[in-house]
Parts: structure tokens; C-alpha cells; sequence
């Protein structure tokens, strides 16, 4: 499933510059979601990482390493979250912070609570197809 998104990007102390962008979600692939950016108007550059994450990042700071994720609220609110933040940083150093309408990931983890509920993630694993790519290295 593609959810298509806008998103604003921040890099390297530049001002922010609005990009498409869509999360994905397949049920074979249940506890994971990809973040892809330029997509689908160009080649994405695509951020895979726990469904779980996203949804703990509307909540409360979220996530450590590559993938951060942070409610933004109206300034003295408890309200839900405007937007939230996403740091992306790469393994040489590089980060990205990404501002994503709250809403649009309410609505896109509904789509995904919808085709694969949370808890029952491991109903949806094809356990040969995971064996395979750790033995293979491939697809």
C-alpha cells in the first residue's frame, strides 16, 4: 500500500523545502514501513524502519541511531501533535529532519492497523521467504 504525502525537508542548516514523498506498508512485511522520499514524482531515496516507531513518535520522543522521531506541539499544549519531526541521519554523519502533518501519519497507520492489526504481526510472516534473505543476501 503507497500513501502518498507531503513533507518538508531540512538539511544542513538550509531553509526547509517542501518534497513529495509516501510511506509504504505490505503485510508481508508487517513490522516494518518505508519512508520514500522524491517518491513518486522521482527516484526515491527510501528509509525503512519499525511501524512501531512511527506510531510511538506521536506520543512522545521516539527511536535511536538513523531514525528519531518527535511529536511537535502548539508551544504550552498537551493537545496531540501539529507535526511531527523526523531525523534521519546516515552512517558517515549526515542528518535530514523531516516536519510530517500529524494527520497523515494517523491516517496512514489506521490504513496499515486495518490490513495487519498490532500484536499480530507474526500471523503475517512468511518465516521462509525471512530465512531465505539471511542466507542468500537477497530479496
Amino acid at each position: 500500500m503507497a500513501f502518498p504525502l507531503e513533507i518538508h525537508v531540512t538539511a544542513a542548516g538550509r531553509p526547509p523545502i517542501p518534497l513529495p514523498a509516501e510511506f509504504r506498508y505490505a503485510r508481508d512485511d508487517p513490522y516494518a514501513v518505508c519512508l520514500a522520499v522524491g517518491a513518486p514524482t522521482t527516484e526515491s531515496v527510501d528509509w525503512v524502519f519499525a511501524r512501531s516507531l512511527l506510531a510511538e513518535g506521536l506520543r512522545g520522543p521516539a527511536g535511536i541511531g538513523d531514525v528519531q522521531v518527535t511529536p511537535r506541539r502548539p508551544t504550552g499544549h498537551p493537545s496531540p501533535p501539529d507535526t511531527v519531526r523526523v531525523l534521519l541521519s546516515t552512517r558517515e554523519g549526515d542528518a535530514a529532519t523531516l516536519e510530517i502533518r500529524a494527520s497523515a501519519i494517523v491516517a496512514f497507520l489506521r490504513r496499515t492497523d486495518a490490513m495487519v492489526a498490532p500484536g499480530t504481526e507474526h500471523h503475517h510472516l512468511d518465516l521462509d521467504r525471512v530465512a531465505a534473505r539471511l542466507t542468500t543476501g537477497g530479496p
